[in-house]
C-alpha cells in the first residue's frame, strides 16, 4: 500500500501540478511524439486522425460524463450544425455520434444519482407520459404488421431514443443562468443560420450546396416558380423555416421579461431578420406559425395593450394576405393562408383519404419506419413504402396506428396543460418569461407538425424536448428560490 500511494502522488504531481514540466514528462512526450510520428510514416493518415481522435475524444468523453452542462452545450452545437457538416460531404458517422454522446449522458446521469440519488426531480405527468411514449415505440419493434425490423431500428434512433435527452435536460438545468447560457447560445445560433440564408439568397449557394441541389430529385423539392427555397445550415427548407419561426416566439416572449435596452432592441432585430430570412424558405407551411404563436400569447398575456397589438397584427397580416404581388416568395406566403387553391394540397388530402381504411384495421400501425425513406429502402415492395405521409401526425397514425396517435396526443395535451399551469404559478418575471416561450414555442410546434413532419430531424427533435424540460426547470427554480425567502434560516427548498 505505501508504493501503490507513493506513486499516485508522484503521478499527481507530475500530471496535475506541474503539468509534464519536469524531466519525467519531457521524457514521455519525447517517447510519445517519436511513436506517433513512427505510426503515422508507417500507416499513413489513418494512424495519425485515430490518436487525434483519441487525445480529444478522451477528455471529451469525461468531460461530458462529469461536467453534464460543458455536454449539453456541445451536443446541442453538434445537433444544430449536424445536416450542415454531412451536406459538406464529409465521411464522418456524426448519427452514430450523436448516439453515443446520448449514451454518455445517460451513463453521466446513473453516476450522479448513485452519488446523490433524487428521482424526484423526474416525477410529473410530463415524464410518465414521455416514458409510455417510448415504450409504445420500443414495443412497435414486434408489430406483426411491419415488414422490416432494420427500418424500426434507424427511426427510433431520432424518433424515440433522442426523447431521452428530455430526462438529461430536466436532470441538470439546475440554475437561472445556465438557462441563460442555453438561450444566448439557442439565438446566437439562429441568427447565424438566418444570415447565411440571406447570404444563399443575395449572393447565391457554395460549390457543394449547388452539387447538393442538382442530386436527383432535390430540384422538383427546392426549384420552386423560377427560385431556388433557402435551407440555410439545415437539412431542407422546411426545418429551416420552423426553426426561424419558432426563434421569434422566443424572442417576443423574452421581451415581456425584466432585460436592458439594448437586449430588448437586439430582440426586436433578431424578430425581423429571423422572419425576412424565413420567407425565402419558400415553406408555407410555417408562414401561419408566427401568428398562431401569436394568438396564444394574447390568451396568456390577456390584456388591452396586448389586444390592440394583436388586432394591428391581424389587419397587416390580411393585408398581406390579400395584396397584390407578382414577388414569387410573397405569393407563396399568400398560398398557405389558401389551402383550398393549392394542388399540393388536394394531393394530400387525397393520399389521407386513401389511407383511412389501412389506419382502421391496424390499430398499433404498419411499423416504425415503414413510410418515408426508410420504407423505402428496407421494404421498398410494401403498400406503405409509396405512401407519402407529409405530416407528422399522419405518419403516426399510420406507422403507430390510432394507439400511437392517442398516445402522442395525449402527451402534447399533458405537456401543453402543465406549461400553461406553470406560467400562471411562476412568480420570477425573468423565470415567468422563460416558461411562457417554451408554451408558445410547444403550442407551435404542434400546428407545425400537422402540414408536415415537424418533430423528426436534428436540431427540431432536440430543441423541442429542451423546451419541454425547460417547462418543469422553470416551475422547479421559482418554487426554490420561494421556499428559500420563506426560509431564510434554511437557505434550502422546504415543501
Amino acid at each position: 500500500m505505501p508504493v501503490i500511494s507513493v506513486v499516485k502522488n508522484k503521478l499527481k504531481q507530475w500530471l496535475l501540478i506541474n503539468k509534464l514540466n519536469n524531466i519525467p514528462g519531457i521524457l514521455f512526450l519525447i517517447i510519445a511524439s517519436t511513436l506517433i510520428a513512427a505510426g503515422v510514416a508507417k500507416f499513413g493518415f489513418v494512424f495519425g486522425a485515430m490518436i487525434s481522435i483519441l487525445l480529444i475524444g478522451t477528455p471529451l468523453i469525461i468531460g461530458l460524463v462529469i461536467y453534464p452542462q460543458f455536454g449539453i452545450i456541445i451536443y446541442l452545437s453538434m445537433a444544430f450544425i449536424l445536416m450542415f457538416v454531412l451536406r459538406l460531404g464529409i465521411p464522418f458517422p456524426l448519427g452514430t455520434l450523436m448516439d453515443g454522446l446520448l449514451a454518455l449522458f445517460i451513463l453521466g446521469l446513473f453516476i450522479q444519482q448513485k452519488k446523490s440519488p433524487d428521482w424526484q426531480i423526474f416525477k410529473s405527468p410530463v415524464s410518465t407520459w414521455i416514458l409510455t411514449w417510448i415504450g409504445y415505440n420500443v414495443i412497435e419493434f414486434v408489430n406483426p404488421a411491419a415488414e422490416s425490423r432494420m427500418a424500426w431500428v434507424y427511426t427510433i434512433r431520432t424518433l424515440a431514443f433522442v426523447t431521452m435527452m428530455y430526462f438529461i435536460f430536466l436532470y441538470n438545468i439546475r440554475s437561472k443562468k445556465f438557462i441563460k447560457l442555453i438561450l444566448k447560445w439557442w439565438i446566437g445560433f439562429m441568427v447565424i443560420a438566418a444570415v447565411y440564408a440571406l447570404k444563399q439568397e443575395y449572393f447565391g449557394f457554395f460549390d457543394f450546396e449547388e452539387k447538393y441541389n442538382h442530386q436527383e430529385g432535390v430540384p422538383l423539392l427546392l426549384f420552386i416558380a423560377g427560385h431556388w427555397r433557402k435551407y440555410s445550415l439545415f437539412s431542407d427548407p422546411v426545418t429551416f423555416a420552423y426553426n426561424m419561426a419558432i426563434v421569434s416566439l422566443l424572442c417576443i416572449a423574452l421581451l415581456t421579461g425584466p432585460i436592458k435596452k439594448w437586449q430588448r432592441i437586439f430582440l426586436i432585430g433578431t424578430i425581423m431578420l429571423v422572419l425576412v430570412s424565413m420567407i425565402y424558405s419558400g415553406t408555407r407551411g410555417a408562414f401561419p406559425l408566427v401568428p398562431a404563436g401569436l394568438i396564444m400569447y394574447a390568451i396568456l398575456k390577456f390584456n388591452k395593450k396586448i389586444m390592440i397589438g394583436a388586432a394591428i397584427g391581424a389587419v397587416f397580416i390580411v393585408g398581406l394576405i390579400f395584396m397584390p404581388t407578382s414577388n414569387q416568395n410573397i405569393l407563396r406566403f399568400q398560398s398557405a393562408f389558401r389551402p383550398n387553391d393549392d394542388a399540393s394540397y388536394k394531393v394530400r388530402k387525397y393520399n389521407q383519404a386513401r389511407i383511412k381504411p389501412f389506419i382502421w384495421s391496424h390499430p398499433i400501425g404498419g411499423g416504425l419506419g415503414s413510410t418515408g425513406e426508410w420504407g423505402k429502402k428496407f421494404a421498398p415492395n410494401s403498400y406503405l413504402a409509396s405512401f407519402p405521409p407529409d405530416s407528422g401526425y399522419v405518419r403516426t397514425t399510420v406507422e403507430l396506428g390510432y394507439i400511437g396517435l392517442t398516445i402522442f396526443c395525449i402527451l402534447m395535451f399533458v405537456i401543453l396543460k402543465t406549461g400553461i399551469n406553470h406560467y400562471f404559478l411562476i412568480k420570477d418575471p425573468e423565470l415567468k418569461s422563460y416558461c411562457l416561450a417554451m408554451v408558445l414555442m410547444v403550442f407551435t410546434w404542434n400546428i407545425a407538425n400537422f402540414p408536415q413532419e415537424a418533430l423528426v430531424q436534428y436540431p427540431s427533435n432536440v430543441i423541442f424536448y429542451l423546451t419541454v424540460a425547460l417547462i418543469n426547470v422553470t416551475y422547479r427554480l421559482d418554487r426554490q428560490q420561494t421556499s428559500v425567502i420563506q426560509n431564510p434560516s434554511y437557505g434550502i427548498t422546504q415543501k
